[in-house]
């Protein structure tokens, strides 16, 4: 049986040209502000994976050019990867002077209230989902209060408990494991290599 192909896109510069190969798929899976790459990674997005927890979640309330952009009005469903519950045990909160900026720790129903009225299917992760993860990549304890599983993880865990081996071909690109210091990137790399090494994912480009 030929099986389906999943492809799950970071926001990283592509090397190469694959807008033909994820255009082609059954399945595509991107992630806050997807990065398009100039063309280079087609324009299918059957899902969007969004962290509603972030100084930049707040800019793209008041950002009509998020609504606009080509991937996300291609989006069928939008996917809300902390729920509410976790960020208010395990994420930071902004100080002082922060919340008199306007700042907040959580912008879940404010999120909802916007992609909502853009017409698309919204979904909550459960706080089970996220706690996987954190188990996924050893962080426990106290240190679930310091680092926090990456969206982009978080999407390709979604995609390998959901799309069976024997259905689904799981392809990645544009991921390059760096970003905000709060994010495990080592731990993560780690956990996906092990992933390719048993031939469960492989690399796009």
């Amino acid at each position: 049986m030929t099986r389906k192909t999943a492809i799950i896109i970071g926001n990283g510069k592509l090397q190469s040209d694959v807008s033909a190969i994820v255009d082609d798929a059954e399945f595509v899976m991107r992630f806050n502000e997807p990065n398009l790459s100039g063309g280079m990674s087609g324009t299918r997005a059957d899902m969007l994976m969004l962290a509603a927890s972030s100084k930049a979640m707040q800019r793209r309330l008041v950002d009509p050019a998020f609504l606009e952009s080509p991937a996300f009005k291609a989006v069928k469903e939008v996917v809300l990867v902390y729920h509410p519950g976790i960020i208010r045990q395990y994420h930071p909160k902004p100080n002082i002077l922060s919340r008199l900026k306007g700042r907040k720790a959580d912008w879940s129903m404010q999120a909802i209230d916007l992609i909502g009225s853009a017409g698309k299917e919204i979904r909550i992760m459960p706080p089970q989902f996220y706690l996987h993860g954190c188990a996924a990549l050893g962080i426990t304890g106290s240190r679930m209060r310091e680092v926090f599983p990456s969206t982009g993880f978080l999407g390709i865990c979604h995609v390998l408990s959901n799309f069976t081996e024997d259905e689904w071909e799981v392809k990645l690109c544009g991921f390059t494991w760096e970003g905000w210091k709060r994010h495990a990137w080592q731990d993560e790399r780690r956990w996906v290599e092990e992933k390719i090494a048993s031939g469960r994912v492989s690399m796009l480009a």
